[in-house]
């Protein structure tokens, strides 16, 4: 495993500090210790307050300190060591919470994956970061089970979500009736264990041990405490390395950007998923630091959130603009009020006037823009809460946070005040480079500290950042990122597709779709409903091509290199046209928009 630690100056030009909202420190005290040390202090003083809230069933700070060390307890039998890697494969859910903070409490590194992934994106990454040990849903399992031999994977703990149910909720899906059915079904699955060499355990019996003693050695803040897959521009994702200091000093900066916040009486929505960089940091470790009620949803449903209002009104609810459309649209319809939530903060796409306006006039607080990315921890940039705010832009830098504007083609080169360029960002959340890539990590981090975000920005002149384009390429939709020569890869192995490119397209209400240019082999006929049913069954379901067009050739560079942007130029126009597109179904739609959610900006 290969690190860099950036060293950062104790001082330097912050002439942004101006704009903060009132309250916000221009300079920042990090705590200290890991973030097993963050969240036992929050155990202890919050002890009889609720932690954590799934479909009604509460669970104490105080139980959920004993449950992470009954955990802990439970992954040390099975092998569980210092440094070890294992893998989360869950849904937003209790368990999910427990889980991360007992491997933490082994000294072992956290590695968040989608459950939802195919076989085959899961196997890249296992293969990449090693784990022997996974906790993951049981309607996962099965994937893990079947995975090659070759990967060392060898116990599976199996969490069936339902158990974490209460007792009305578990009863009802027990009922012979449809709706009862495909609820559960959706939930849950019944597995006939496999005879081979990966032990499978229930998550209940994982629990059934003596807690973890206290004198246990403990992480310190320098050691690693994450992996976070994040796409890159090629079609392997790679896993930024956070550590346990990274992930505490985004929470003591998402803290302190929001000084509004009580510790002790605040209600955090848990809509984002907690396997993607913001939802880790807004929920797992934000929330828990501030001794809030985490209200978790395994999916977006603006039923389920609604409901959930009704007792449980949410204070703090991050999410992505489409959320925030359909939540307020629905509170309007249903007749919920929204008026507790005093901050929200939106990130992964632009966020339109429009839904803040709606938002802010349902809620009577503030909905912001932000911007990071995964290897930021998530959150670098934001917009004050206050009327410093800029809509339209993503805001200023965080405390303790420097940007550089620099020409992309060399970085040592700083642009002129004004002018676009390649945002480089500095500050104790930047990671500490790509697990077992080097050469990669060389190429992001550059001498200082400084990582290459490969965003293109403005900075005005009051210091307030506006994303332009993007070098990465990188395709956001629904609040995930794509990357194009993944799904390229994918429609290249069907039999009659012997070229494509893979480009983001715009949506008027912000994000974009995944849309794709094919080239056809020799005597191969153009079925793009079937090479959409080839692609879902190779990847996610948001990464599905909205739209594939027919093609005779790919442009070109003079040295082969593939031209996206006449590409999506070409796109645009034959999407105005109708002509040679597939459309996809509401489906789609809802898979990107509905279930989606990374950190502000790209991730």
């Amino acid at each position: 495993m290969t690190t860099h630690t950036p060293t950062v100056p104790a001082e330097y030009p912050r002439p942004w500090t101006r704009h903060y909202g009132a309250g916000v420190p221009t300079n920042l005290s990090l705590p200290e210790g890991s973030l097993v040390d963050m969240v036992e202090q929050s155990i202890r003083k919050y002890g009889s307050k609720t932690a954590l809230e799934f479909f009604g069933a509460t669970t104490s700070y105080q139980a959920l300190g004993e449950q992470i060390r009954q955990a802990a307890s439970g992954l040390k039998k099975l092998g569980v060591k210092q440094g070890d890697r294992v893998a989360l494969v869950l849904p937003n859910c209790p368990q999910h919470i427990v889980a991360f903070y007992a491997i933490l409490r082994l000294g072992a590194v956290v590695v968040e994956h989608n459950p939802l992934y195919t076989d085959r994106e899961l196997r890249h990454q296992f293969e990449d970061h090693g784990a022997t040990v996974a906790v993951a849903w049981d309607k996962a399992v099965d994937r893990l089970e079947a995975m090659p031999t070759d990967i060392p994977l060898r116990s599976i703990v199996s969490v069936n979500l339902i158990e974490s149910m209460p007792l009305k909720n578990r009863l009802a899906l027990k009922l012979p009736v449809p709706a009862a059915r495909k609820a559960r079904e959706s939930l849950t699955v019944s597995r006939t264990p496999r005879s081979g060499s990966r032990n499978v355990v229930a998550w209940k019996k994982l629990l059934d041990h003596r807690p973890l003693r206290r004198r246990h050695p403990r992480p310190a803040a320098s050691d690693l405490a994450a992996i976070q897959y994040t796409s890159g521009t090629t079609a392997a994702p790679k896993g930024a390395m956070l550590t346990h200091a990274n992930l505490m000093a985004n929470a003591a900066q998402g803290r302190a950007w929001v000084p509004g916040l009580r510790p002790g009486k605040e209600t955090f929505y848990a809509v984002l998923p907690m396997f993607h960089a913001y939802g880790l940091t807004l929920c797992l470790t934000f929330a828990m630091s501030l001794g809030a009620k985490l209200v978790l949803f395994p999916k977006f449903d603006v039923d389920l959130v609604l409901n959930a209002a009704k007792k449980s009104p949410p204070t703090f609810l991050p999410a992505v603009p489409p959320i925030y459309d359909r939540i307020a649209a629905g509170a309007k319809e249903k007749g919920v009020s929204l008026k507790g939530v005093r901050f929200a903060i939106s990130g992964a796409m632009n966020l339109p006037p429009a839904t803040v306006q709606a938002w802010e006039e349902a809620t009577g607080g503030y909905l912001i823009e932000g911007y990071g990315l995964t290897e930021t921890s998530p959150v670098a940039i934001g917009n004050p809460m206050g009327p410093t705010r800029k809509p339209g832009t993503v805001g200023v830098p965080f405390p303790l946070t420097d940007i550089r504007v620099v020409d992309p083609e060399n970085p040592t080169v700083d642009r002129p005040a004004g002018e676009q360029g390649e945002l480089l960002i500095r500050g104790p959340q930047v990671f500490q480079g790509y697990w077992n890539k080097p050469t990669e990590t060389q190429a992001a981090l550059l001498d200082g500290g400084w990582f290459r975000t490969g965003d293109i920005v403005s900075v005005d002149e009051d210091h307030f950042v506006t994303i332009r384009d993007r070098i990465k390429e990188l395709i956001i939709t629904g609040g995930f990122n794509v990357s194009p020569s993944e799904v390229e890869e994918a429609l290249k192995r069907h039999d009659s597709i012997a070229e494509a490119a893979v480009v983001g397209i715009g949506r008027p209400s912000g994000g974009e779709d995944v849309v794709a240019a094919v080239v056809l082999k020799e005597d191969a006929h153009f079925q793009p409903e079937d090479l959409r049913e080839y692609v879902r069954a190779e990847l996610a379901a948001y990464k599905v091509p909205r739209r594939i067009v027919q093609i005779p050739d790919l442009p070109r560079s003079l040295i082969g290199k593939v031209l996206r942007r006449h590409v999506r130029d070409s796109l645009m126009d034959s999407a105005a046209a109708g002509s040679g597109v597939a459309e996809g179904n509401e489906s789609d739609k809802q898979d990107s928009a509905g279930n989606g959610s990374t950190p502000p900006g790209n991730s």
